[in-house]
């Protein structure tokens, strides 16, 4: 059995991703597994086109107001007082 290593720069990518966006700390989100990690970064993204694309900010939403609970639901990773910053009920 092969194991591929997941390619470190693509880690690094994500991981400031997210962290940049949702202002979590890099161990919550090398926490997450792979696909729910993939899985933000791509909403992300998405919310950064609707932004760019309507030239409003999403109909004048900023990205962090579009998520109010963790990854997992609930407070999740945020700023340690409750202000969690995932989509409600993750993924």
């Amino acid at each position: 059995m092969t194991l591929t290593r997941y390619p470190i720069e693509q880690l690094y990518e994500e991981v400031a991703f997210v962290a940049y966006h949702f202002n979590w700390g890099h161990r919550e989100v090398l926490d997450l597994p792979h696909w729910e990690r993939r899985r933000w970064c791509a909403e992300i993204s998405r919310i950064n086109e609707r932004m760019s694309d309507d030239g409003s900010g999403a109909g004048g939403v900023d990205a962090r107001t579009l998520v109010a609970s963790g990854p997992s639901g609930g407070t999740g990773p945020g700023d340690g007082h409750g202000r969690g910053f995932g989509v409600g009920g993750g993924p």
